[in-house]
């Protein structure tokens, strides 16, 4: 099983992240703080299901105060329960939602590109993680 000390758990989750934020559109939330790929993936997950548990795990934590942080604690939580790329993919079946978050070079906006990501995370299904939520 992969667990927190693995340095490829670490450049996964960056490289993750870093997708996530490539080409995002840069929005405020009601207060003036920065919109991250957290929102977005809470907005994508509330328009296709009644809710999501990893949502409710991230979001009944008291100590992340940030969106990269919640968006970093929803990874790992998908990572663990095996959910991240059918999550993933729900969020992405809008193009509408997609072209309000992302600019034209994400890769979320190429069905080619798209299709090559959601294969490589549904292959990350048959790996174990051991993380600490």
């Amino acid at each position: 099983p992969v667990t927190d000390g693995s340095r490829e758990l670490h450049s996964l989750c960056a490289q993750l992240e870093f997708l996530l934020q490539f080409d995002l559109k840069e929005k405020k939330s009601f207060f003036g703080q920065r919109k991250d790929y957290w929102d977005f993936l809470c907005q994508g997950l509330a328009r296709r299901r009644q809710e999501h548990e990893g949502i409710r795990f991230v979001t009944s934590l008291d100590k992340l105060k940030t969106p990269v942080g919640r968006g970093r604690a929803f990874l790992r939580y998908c990572l663990v329960h095996r959910q991240l790329a059918e999550s993933l993919q729900l969020c992405l079946l809008d193009p509408e939602s997609l072209r309000e978050w992302y600019y034209a070079r994400s890769p979320f906006l190429s069905p080619q590109r798209q299709a090559e990501i959601l294969g490589s995370l549904y292959e990350l299904d048959g790996i174990t993680f051991h993380l600490a939520l």
